[in-house]
């Protein structure tokens, strides 16, 4: 038996994904919240399909996350708080509901922790 490369879970993730966004839409009353993850950062946007813009974003780029990557090095938290942060943004702008998009990732670890977060910061799924 061959043991699986990169390459091969990357291609079986992006199948995944596709299987996915065919039957997911986003909406301009309830977006599509996408979930992306490097091996250093993770991305969460908020999208709505229809005209095909993002409505709010955040990684752990920005700077005050960046900061509390670096001195705790605690991923978990770091994505939860970035959950946060989305939510924040999204109830800023009066959307209270999302469609929750794990990008054929499983719905463990920093995946989940965002969406822990967003529900913490109370977007409805």
């Amino acid at each position: 038996m061959s043991k699986w490369t990169h390459a091969d879970r990357s291609e079986k993730r992006a199948w995944r994904k596709l299987r996915i966004r065919k039957r997911m839409e986003g909406t301009p009353e309830k977006p599509r919240l996408c979930v992306f993850k490097s091996t250093r950062y993770i991305y969460v946007q908020a999208v709505d399909d229809t005209t095909g813009t993002t409505v709010a974003a955040a990684s752990s780029l920005e700077p005050e996350l960046k900061a509390k990557l670096k001195t705790s090095g605690k991923h978990l938290s770091v994505a939860e708080q970035l959950g946060q942060i989305v939510s924040e943004r999204l109830k800023a702008k009066g959307i209270g509901a999302v469609v929750f998009d794990r990008s054929g990732y499983i719905f463990h670890g920093r995946v989940k922790a965002v969406a822990e977060g967003a529900r913490k910061g109370g977007l409805q799924f």
